[in-house]
């Protein structure tokens, strides 16, 4: 039987019996997927997942005896599965998602806020698309790689500074996209970045508005940058780390200025990475340099596309980093990528290019 046809095995830990019986249905609603047991805390979790080896599991983070983030992070310590997590999205629900995306935990869908009965059944495709994604992933108790073999990043040079767009604006633009796997992967990378960092950073991360506004708070704690939400017009400024809310797309005007709208899904995404690419390299040119990070899908990699046409500059996280490779590999596949690189020479390369963008712009005035 091929990867393909092979059932995907599930433990299910929730500490609400209906709760329990609402994923099960779910979870056998598709033909290729079973359900392998059921725990109502996190020990009972602990011994089943040690016993049935499930090829996922979903993780409710409150229960009684053991919650959800001790018990992923005892999995992962010991027996590690793939945990998908089932979560609240009030803010404190919030905050242990993010915690437990930092202790393993592949990925989250998140619970209803009411009419649980219909709205989980609304969410049942999401789930199910998840867990199958999960159960593919390698789970390894860390991403470093003391080898890590990227492109040197002493080739990472600006072009003259003569062909870089953006009227008016005299500092580098980094954009980010990033959606399975960024939390983890931000925390990691933002410690590297000096308060006095000459470049203005802008985050698009699949998840919602109060998920984003929650992962902001922690990007802050662990970072020297000011970090913040993006707010409606403000301008740009170096040295700031802007993070676009989940329930807005996010576009950088002509003048510099942050455009957020709510409308639709663009490519099944809001945020949508390529909008807030295409619009940075209209705006920034040669100056801009965007970095695709894990993730399942695609976002990105048109705007990738833009960005390279702009003669900036485009970063992909490589496949032994990535939590899931989908959003490297298509803008790679798109031709779309300078470097290939490790999470751990992200910083270095994108300080390289920074700094040598810097130094060749026109400086006006004092920040």
């Amino acid at each position: 039987m091929g990867d393909a046809e092979k059932t995907t095995r599930v433990l299910i830990v929730d500490d609400s019996a209906f709760m329990r019986k609402v994923l099960e249905e779910i979870i056998l609603s598709d033909p290729r997927m079973e359900v392998a047991g059921h725990a109502k805390d996190g020990r009972e979790a602990l011994t089943l997942a040690a016993s049935l080896q499930p090829d996922v599991i979903t993780m409710d983070i409150n229960m009684p005896r053991m919650d959800g983030l001790e018990a992923t992070q005892h999995i992962m310590a010991q027996n590690p599965r793939p945990i998908v997590i089932v979560s609240s999205e009030s803010r404190q629900g919030a905050a242990s998602t993010l915690r437990a995306l930092e202790l393993g935990a592949i990925d989250f869908v998140t619970k209803p806020s009411s009419g649980i009965d219909l709205d989980m059944k609304k969410v049942g495709e999401e789930l199910i698309r998840k867990l199958k994604m999960a159960a593919k992933v390698r789970v390894v108790r860390t991403a470093t790689r003391a080898d890590a073999g990227g492109t040197p990043v002493q080739r990472l040079l600006p072009h003259s500074p003569r062909e870089a767009g953006g009227l008016g604006q005299h500092f580098p633009l980094v954009m980010i996209a990033a959606s399975t796997g960024g939390p983890t992967t931000l925390m990691r990378l933002m410690p590297r970045f000096p308060k006095d960092f000459p470049a203005a950073i802008v985050l698009i991360q699949h998840m919602p508005a109060t998920f984003t506004s929650q992962l902001t708070l922690q990007l802050g704690e662990v970072s020297s940058l000011r970090v913040k939400e993006a707010e409606v017009n403000e301008p740009l400024c170096p040295g700031t780390f802007y993070v676009c809310p989940g329930s807005h797309h996010l576009r950088i005007s002509p003048t510099g200025r942050l455009k957020l709208d709510d409308g639709p899904r663009i490519s099944g995404y809001r945020p949508c990475a390529d909008v807030a690419f295409e619009s940075a390299a209209a705006y920034s040119g040669a100056n801009v340099v965007g970095v695709v990070l894990t993730g399942m899908g695609g976002d990105g990699a048109r705007g990738a596309q833009a960005i390279k046409a702009a003669r900036g500059r485009v970063l992909a996280q490589d496949e032994a980093t990535s939590v899931i490779f989908g959003m490297p590999a298509e803008a790679i596949r798109l031709g779309a990528v300078d470097f290939v690189l490790g999470i751990d020479e992200m910083y270095p390369a994108i300080e390289k290019y920074v700094e040598s963008a810097a130094r060749l712009m026109q400086p006006v005035g004092s920040r």
